[in-house]
């Protein structure tokens, strides 16, 4: 079976979101955006984006030139069209380099999806990574953070370096991506190593691999047990 790579998080920034939540799904553009409309796209970006982010991510990361790199997801509706737009501005603002190559390679319908199916369905990804260069990750949104995990775990897989990851929306909480100590701590003194090694085998990565909101999920469940049924049921469902 082939794994999505993950690798422990050795202190990745949060990161960094644009605008609210609200902001964004109800904005006129957002749903022909999410159903692949580049130019909806373009104009809901142009409008919600933060100027701030933007100069904080150019100071941050303009001695590491960066290629821009988005995770084009297939929606249900079609091709997600608001990575690729928000990566596009980012190039023309910024002055990094945007990447066209990488996409995701299956179809994980994570929009909408609870905490269990967006663990049970994991994004994968394909598509040529400059060795020893640094990217920095786009996405339209961050709830567990699982996708942009394993954008980075790729590009690290590939022998690239990530320095960072921006989104369009999300909630505050999702900006801490990179699992803290004491989480993993938590997690591992509530589960035990029943979980560990069963986490191991089933998605190719330990506990330490997880982000923060994924540790924090699985930590407000009753036993390890109930993780595998609830798991097990989310990839039938």
């Amino acid at each position: 079976m082939s794994f999505p790579p993950r690798y422990p998080w050795n202190g990745f920034p949060p990161v960094s979101i644009h605008a609210s939540e609200s902001a964004v799904k109800t904005h006129p553009m957002y749903p022909a955006s999410k159903s692949g409309d580049p130019d909806a796209a373009f104009v809901l970006v142009n409008h919600l984006v933060s100027l701030t982010v933007i100069e904080e991510l150019t100071k941050n990361y303009a001695s590491a030139q960066p290629i821009l790199v988005s995770a084009h997801a297939v929606e249900s509706s079609g091709v997600n069209a608001i990575p690729a737009a928000l990566a596009e501005l980012l190039e023309e603002k910024t002055g990094f380099e945007s990447d066209t190559d990488v996409v995701q390679i299956n179809v994980v319908s994570h929009t909408g999806a609870g905490g269990m199916h967006r663990m049970a369905h994991q994004a994968m990804f394909d598509g040529t990574i400059v060795k020893d260069r640094n990217y920095l990750l786009v996405d339209d949104f961050i709830g567990q953070g699982g996708t942009l995990a394993n954008l980075r775990g790729y590009i690290l897989s590939q022998g690239g370096r990530v320095v960072a990851a921006t989104v369009l929306t999300g909630k505050p909480y999702s900006a801490k991506i990179g699992l803290e100590i004491e989480t993993l701590q938590r997690l591992r003194e509530k589960h035990g190593e029943d979980l560990e090694n069963w986490w191991l085998g089933k998605f190719g990565h330990g506990l330490d691999c997880l982000t923060e909101s994924e540790a924090r999920y699985l930590e407000k469940i009753e036993s390890f047990e109930s993780i595998r049924h609830r798991i097990i049921e989310a990839e039938q469902g």
